[in-house]
């Protein structure tokens, strides 16, 4: 096993362990420990450690708050373990319940395989390719039939699933509870079981089913427990308030474009800017202080601070020079640096009279009627930078050419033939 040579073993460990909370003291010190000794023992052994973190395909795109987890993963590939990337394509199934007051819809395998195409091309603008093993739970948890589900069921008690916060709660309130949504808690423990893993990453949603089911269900299989590293902080979404979630709409997926991403970066408020620059862009301490410091003061302005953070993410995400595209396209469409539409917008050519709001629907800017009718309620649809309120209007092809607008990012110049 190679690791940094410059670091002892307690530092590794401190990195490690960096950002992991459990809700009390006493276990994220057991966590230490054993972390500790597993590094020993490896060592020992001339083995790496067997580290993984899921994501489960509910979606095709994987968002910002998801590389919490990756940079953790990273961390230890930079001391030399061996790392999976585990897309849930059978665990996706039957969706995790961990974080909902109510069941999740289930998908179809068509679905899950839809959504999971891009995951390890997502997952590589943090990890190292080279370093990287990607993997597929329907390996193994495909190949279970009843009797070895039973085998497994027989580990835990419905007690232990009924205390977990989401279910009691749906329990006090007289919501139902499917059986199916318990085995959810049993598929993830069986991930760590098939891996023999050694760490699990995973956010704070994840608790019960690392530190409970996981690590039960290996010791009830004859194997080491893994080591729970669980991050103790999430990201909020574009809203500053609530964790970065795609049903909630207020997520900045890694595959947006680099002007989508630098335009939903620059709608964060201010206040959510120190935890961005934390936990996106791993900023220390002493460099946060700096930050926190320089904005409470005026020396540094709140703007500047963002479109220096949106740059940084977009050359993560994509490369310096999509970031200074998407700079130059926030300057020309936001902050009055030419006529406000950007130069490089898509065109559409108009062949007869059509309705603004139908328009909309056929080139993609909007989802539904319904939304064009709400933002055309909010200002949020113009013509020639004039508001759209009607939800009657029309374009006709001797109104052109015309600059259709949706929102503060979306545009398309209407053109004739």
């Amino acid at each position: 096993m190679t690791s940094t040579p410059t670091k002892t073993l307690d530092e590794q460990v401190d990195i490690l362990m960096s950002g992991a909370e459990y809700g009390d003291p006493q276990t994220k010190e057991t966590m230490r420990r054993e972390l500790r000794q597993r590094l020993v023992d490896a060592e020992k052994e001339g083995r790496p450690l067997r580290v993984y973190c899921g994501y489960d395909p509910r979606t095709a795109d994987l968002h910002l708050g998801h590389t919490i987890t990756m940079r953790k993963l990273r961390q230890f590939q930079e001391f030399g373990h061996d790392v999976t990337f585990l897309i849930g394509t059978f665990t996706s199934l039957i969706g995790d319940p961990s974080d909902k007051d109510k069941v999740r819809d289930q998908l179809t395998r068509e679905q899950v395989e839809i959504n999971a195409r891009t995951y390890a091309e997502q997952a590589f603008k943090i990890l190292d390719p080279s370093l990287t093993r990607i993997r597929r739970n329907d390996e193994w948890l495909s190949t279970l039939d009843f009797a070895d589900i039973i085998r497994l069921a027989s580990n835990f008690t419905v007690q232990q699933f009924l205390v977990r916060e989401n279910f009691a709660k749906r329990l006090d309130a007289g919501q139902p509870i499917y059986l199916h949504e318990m085995f959810y808690g049993l598929m993830q423990g069986y991930d760590a079981v098939a891996q023999e893993a050694d760490v699990q990453i995973g956010g704070q949603d994840q608790l019960f089913n690392i530190l409970v089911a996981g690590r039960k269900l290996q010791e009830g299989m004859g194997q080491k427990p893994q080591i729970a590293i669980i991050m103790g902080e999430s990201l909020p979404g574009t809203d500053g308030e609530i964790k970065m979630s795609k049903s909630l709409g207020n997520h900045i997926p890694l595959l947006s474009t680099p002007e989508d991403m630098f335009g939903k970066v620059m709608s964060i408020p201010d206040k959510a800017m120190l935890i961005y620059h934390k936990l996106v862009l791993g900023w220390a301490p002493d460099r946060l202080r700096e930050l926190e410091q320089g904005l409470a003061n005026g020396s540094i302005h709140p703007n500047n601070a963002k479109m220096s953070l949106a740059g940084e993410i977009v050359s993560i995400f994509h490369s310096p020079t999509a970031a200074q595209g998407a700079q130059k396209w926030w300057d020309e469409a936001h902050r009055g640096m030419g006529s406000g539409v950007p130069e490089d917008i898509p065109e559409s050519v108009l062949t007869a009279t059509e309705k603004v709001i139908d328009i909309l629907r056929r080139l993609d800017m909007v989802a539904s009627g319904a939304e064009a009718k709400r933002l055309m309620g909010q200002n949020g649809i113009r013509l020639n930078d004039q508001p759209v309120t009607d939800i009657a209007a029309v374009v006709s092809p001797d109104m052109l050419p015309a600059v259709l607008q949706v929102g503060k990012r979306k545009f398309v110049r209407l053109v004739k033939e």
